[in-house]
């Protein structure tokens, strides 16, 4: 119960189901997300997404206690996580947390990354992925313009530490970033993204570039890697891999997000 304003009656929060929800951008895949509300004497007043208000009828409908958002609002929504906000005439809002992605084969571009796990044990007190990035493309490539990610579950939060344990372009040269996914993905609730200093120089059309990469977490406790997205579980040596994901300068290039 949420008190009204000025001590008077009592005010109802209202409520909605689902709260998270996923959406696949994939053509044949869209569907539209129904919601429903839980009004409790209130009516809803506005549907946002940051500071844009939903159109009524256009990015949904609401009939009776039900929102449909339509598949085709969704579909203009970027890959990522999305938050939107219901708000009803009394009491407090309430939010449906997003995950926008898109898997749709992998897209042609001028990356290639080949992968495997150096450690494919079930368990372990370190992932470590080894990376073999090759220009596919006709112009040589500033290595500071291009990121590697890799998906995979912290079982058990903790402060992680990455080492490059060996790299072509230096391994000083090589950047280990950690990010918590939210919404989380399936297989994946942290990313590891690769990246490269202006030191490590160009890399040329047709030309490859490895990095052997390690991560362990402060307290040495295990990871799970069998249910990890990017884990490559049967994999001996470097093997076409699209379930890590590849940028120049933003541009997804290779793979496909979870």
């Amino acid at each position: 119960m949420a008190e009204g304003d000025g001590g008077g009656t009592p005010v109802t929060n209202s409520a909605i189901t689902p709260v998270t929800a996923e959406f696949d951008r994939k053509a044949g895949n869209q569907v539209n997300i129904p919601v429903t509300l839980t009004l409790n004497g209130n009516t809803l007043t506005s549907i946002r997404n940051g500071n844009a208000t939903l159109v009524s009828g256009t990015d949904y409908t609401l009939t009776g206690n039900e929102v449909v958002l339509s598949k085709n609002y969704l579909a203009s929504l970027p890959n990522g996580a999305a938050t939107l906000t219901f708000q009803f005439s009394a009491g407090a809002p309430a939010t449906l947390n997003l995950l926008i992605k898109d898997t749709t084969a992998a897209p042609v571009g001028t990356l290639r990354i080949e992968m495997f796990n150096s450690n494919t044990s079930a368990t372990g007190s370190s992932i470590s992925p080894k990376f073999k990035l090759t220009n596919t493309g006709t112009t040589a490539l500033n290595l500071s313009d291009v990121k590697i990610r890799y998906y995979y579950t912290i079982n058990g939060e903790q402060p992680q530490n990455f080492f490059a344990d060996w790299a072509t372009a230096g391994s000083a040269n090589v950047t280990g970033t950690f990010s918590a996914l939210n919404p989380v993905r399936t297989g994946a609730d942290h990313v590891l993204e690769i990246g490269f200093t202006a030191s490590a120089g160009t890399l040329n059309a047709g030309q490859s570039t490895e990095i052997h990469t390690r991560i362990s977490k402060n307290n040495w406790t295990n990871y799970t890697q069998t249910d990890d997205y990017s884990f490559a579980g049967s994999q001996t040596s470097y093997t076409d891999w699209s379930k890590v994901t590849g940028y120049i300068a933003g541009s997804l290039q290779w793979g496909i997000e979870p």
